[in-house]
């Protein structure tokens, strides 16, 4: 778990990280949709690290700053939302192989803006 997220839950900041690179995710329908990987996120305003990695859609934002090449230093205002993960149906060894539980994450980012290469 996040827990230096946790203690921001919705609460909006801005935020710095470190371009890693892209990827793919099943989206609707199974059609792939590409993400982004960034790498030591910081809260600007106290200077503190949040978390060492978090995934992102590849937004209209994120796009608007491409192209992006590893080590990119990217600034964002985003949200810190609650979201569940592993497994949360009702078969129970699928619940102990990857039990039900709740992360952060960092939504909606706008403001975007490349920092420096």
């Amino acid at each position: 778990m996040r827990k230096k997220l946790r203690d921001r839950e919705e609460r909006r900041s801005r935020f710095r990280g470190t371009f890693a690179r892209t990827g793919t995710k099943p989206g609707w329908r199974g059609y792939p949709e590409q993400t982004l990987l960034l790498q030591h996120i910081v809260e600007i305003e106290s200077g503190q690290s949040v978390t060492d990695h978090l995934w992102f859609n590849l937004t209209k934002g994120f796009r608007a700053v491409a192209p992006l090449a590893e080590g990119d230093v990217i600034e964002f205002d985003a949200r810190v939302k609650a979201y569940r993960k592993g497994y949360w149906g009702h078969n129970d060894i699928r619940a102990i192989e990857n039990p039900p539980r709740w992360d952060y994450k960092l939504s909606h980012p706008t403001k975007i803006s490349k920092v420096r290469n």
